[in-house]
């Protein structure tokens, strides 16, 4: 059996049973009947907005995004499924930063609460840096289904891995 890279760190019990559904075809079924459709949010203008919502809506008083794009650049294979960065910079006396999130591309064809997963994800991570435990929980209070829309998103990657496209 080969490793399931995106579910490492979960018990045998369940990557056994995510192997069974792979070796009998039915992943894909399972991952299509829950998201029978990927979002409509392809473009960087259209995630940017998506995201400054989702921002205003929960994390009103953080600090403000320069920007929000899909990124080719990141390997979901090696990396992430997304990245949260910021940039200081002294203008004058004061400091300034430009926080920026990048999605991977991949997630362009992906089901919407994929999306809103990894960008939840990355807006957490302008209040809270580290993945701790006030992390989780302000991820939890902005998607309430948040683990086990990364459980499913990892569930996706592994399709992806194992066969190809799936929308």
């Amino acid at each position: 059996m080969d490793t399931l890279k995106y579910l490492s760190g979960y018990p045998a019990t369940v990557t056994d049973q995510v192997q069974k559904l792979i070796d009998s075809d039915k992943l894909a079924g399972l991952l299509l009947k829950k998201y029978p459709r990927s979002h409509e949010l392809k473009t960087d203008k259209a995630l940017y907005s998506y995201a400054i919502d989702l921002k205003n809506q929960f994390l009103r008083q953080s600090n403000p995004l320069s920007k929000v794009v899909y990124d080719d650049k990141i390997d979901v294979l090696h990396q992430a499924l997304g990245l949260h960065t910021f940039v200081s910079r002294v203008q004058g006396g004061n400091l300034k930063a430009k926080h920026e999130i990048r999605i991977g591309a991949v997630f362009k064809n992906a089901p919407l609460e994929f999306l809103r997963m990894i960008v939840v994800h990355e807006l957490a991570h302008l209040r809270e840096k580290q993945h701790n435990k006030a992390f989780y929980k302000l991820c939890g209070h902005m998607e309430a289904d948040y683990h086990q829309f990364e459980f499913d998103t990892r569930l996706y990657l592994t399709y992806l891995d194992r066969v190809g496209k799936l929308y």
